[in-house]
């Protein structure tokens, strides 16, 4: 499969800028892999496709506010730093993204605050990532995260023209956000309301989580033709013992097993063992799943539409065939579902 296949006209108005009113009522298109039938419900109706016994994997990573905006030192130039990576928590280092990044040199000084409570050094912009910064704060690593949290911004993804609003700082985190790290949401987990998971849980769905800190390297744009080249950036993961348990214990009940996201699928997929259970794990993983795929773990799948030439649209064309995917999302851009982060959702059975 080349990147030219995953191409096709997306029109702009389908991105979508705001979240729906309610969780639970995005809509959602049903796709069955047997049948080749699209059905179109809202995400509530999610429910009638799953029974007792069967097992939903969570991404319960936490975003963290990781936009802020810093003036350069003299010139006072406004400047983007968007946090990626905390390298080192002794010396306060960060891996960073700025914009504009040619005005940024090593050795320059930002100022962030009103009052220039926070400073930072460029002390490297070699790295493939954008740059690295030192922070220069002087009160504790727990004052200084603090300090972070109350200058930063919730990081709405680049295409969402508006500034940042109130409701966005709980609509862009799940319900089950749990552990800080991630610069990007689950996108999946986003429809998930209180409501909804109860009702779920009530019918005797159970829940396994993981962890995936969700960097950018999810949404870095392929730029070669031929897909076996491309390169993921490296992602954190942790798969807790409890979560294999339910999940193995699923398999062999012959359960359905639902990927929430392509977060939880490449995590799932990363540490997989001979006999096609699941393992725990606590690492890195940068696997890019691309047609042809054979999945071990998960026989169901949420996800969000995701844009043209994405590595997130080449996953679910593999999980769920290039012609079916290609078929709905024709479908889609017809019947005006929304793309992207606050977009609606498809089920894959």
């Amino acid at each position: 499969m080349k990147l030219s296949h995953f191409d096709f006209n997306l029109p702009k108005e389908l991105l979508a800028e705001y979240p729906s009113e309610h969780r639970d009522e995005a809509r959602l298109m049903v796709l069955d892999r047997e049948t080749q039938t699209i059905e179109h419900k809202l995400f509530k109706d999610v429910i009638n496709y799953f029974d007792e016994g069967d097992v939903m994997v969570l991404n319960n990573t936490k975003v963290f506010p990781a936009r802020m905006f810093g003036n350069k030192e003299k010139t006072g130039a406004r400047i983007e730093v968007f946090l990626l990576r905390e390298l080192n928590s002794e010396h306060r280092l960060w891996d960073v993204l700025v914009d504009p990044a040619r005005k940024i040199r090593i050795g320059n000084k930002l100022f962030f605050g009103d009052d220039d409570s926070l400073v930072a050094e460029v002390i490297d912009n070699t790295t493939s990532r954008g740059r690295t910064l030192r922070f220069l704060f002087d009160g504790s690593y727990e004052e200084f995260r603090a300090k972070l949290l109350e200058l930063g911004e919730t990081p709405l993804p680049k295409y969402i023209k508006r500034g940042v609003e109130p409701e966005d700082e709980e609509r862009y985190q799940t319900i089950f956000a749990k552990h800080e790290g991630a610069v990007a949401a689950p996108t999946a987990g986003l429809h998930f309301s209180k409501h909804l998971m109860k009702r779920l849980e009530i019918k005797g769905v159970d829940f396994a989580e993981l962890t995936l800190h969700v960097g950018l390297g999810t949404f870095s744009p392929v730029e070669v033709e031929d897909l076996s080249k491309h390169k993921m950036d490296s992602e954190q993961v942790v798969i807790p013992d409890s979560s294999v348990q339910t999940v193995n214990a699923a398999l062999d009940n012959n359960k359905r097993i639902c990927s929430v996201g392509t977060t939880v699928m490449r995590s799932i997929e990363s540490s997989v063992s001979a006999n096609a259970r699941l393992n725990s794990f606590n690492g890195w993983t940068n696997k890019f799943i691309f047609p042809p795929y054979d999945f071990s773990i998960a026989n169901s799948m949420i996800t969000n539409f995701h844009t043209p030439k994405s590595t997130l649209l080449m996953m679910i064309a593999a999980f769920a065939g290039y012609d079916f995917v290609m078929k709905a999302y024709k479908e889609a851009i017809k019947e005006k579902y929304k793309f992207y982060s606050y977009g609606d959702a498809m089920l894959i059975l």
